[in-house]
């Protein structure tokens, strides 16, 4: 049975569960700003024990990013994000998920071509762009500044 273009889109939207566009994206901004009140709590936790203005936000960074990891390593943040969506990949702790998740995968191909290959599958495209983009800034902005 060969079917038209526009036969296949009208069968297409008749089987198609409809999506709750609107409820997910609720869903996810509620989730990533609990995720982001999280962060905030590490923060104001570091500040009252008297982190000073340059080591808070480190600390804070470093915490959720463990945060991040353990849940993943408990399989509780993939559930999570299940239900979350997007709401889970924006904040630091969606980084973490993001490195841990493929290390788990393929630990069991060993340390080193399993855990050490796979874990920056994910995330290591970001980590390039990121410091490549970072690189031709500074060389832009040293050059402007000789200028």
């Amino acid at each position: 049975m060969k079917l038209t273009k526009a036969e296949y889109n009208r069968l297409l939207t008749r089987r198609a569960p409809a999506s709750p566009l609107a409820r997910d994206m609720v869903w996810a901004g509620v989730v990533g700003g609990l995720i982001c009140v999280v962060g905030q709590a590490v923060t104001e936790f570091y500040k009252a024990r008297g982190l000073g203005e340059d080591a808070y936000p480190a600390a804070t960074a470093i915490t959720m990013v463990f945060l991040g990891a353990l849940l993943t390593g408990l399989h509780l943040y993939d559930k999570l994000a299940k239900r979350a969506g997007a709401g889970t990949i924006v904040p630091i702790t969606g980084f973490a998920n993001a490195i841990v998740s493929p290390a788990m995968e393929f630990k069991s191909e060993g340390l080193v071509l399993g855990l050490g290959a796979k874990m920056f599958a994910i995330a290591g495209p970001v980590l390039v762009y990121g410091i490549s983009a970072s690189v031709i800034y500074g060389i832009i902005l040293v050059l402007l500044q000789s200028v």
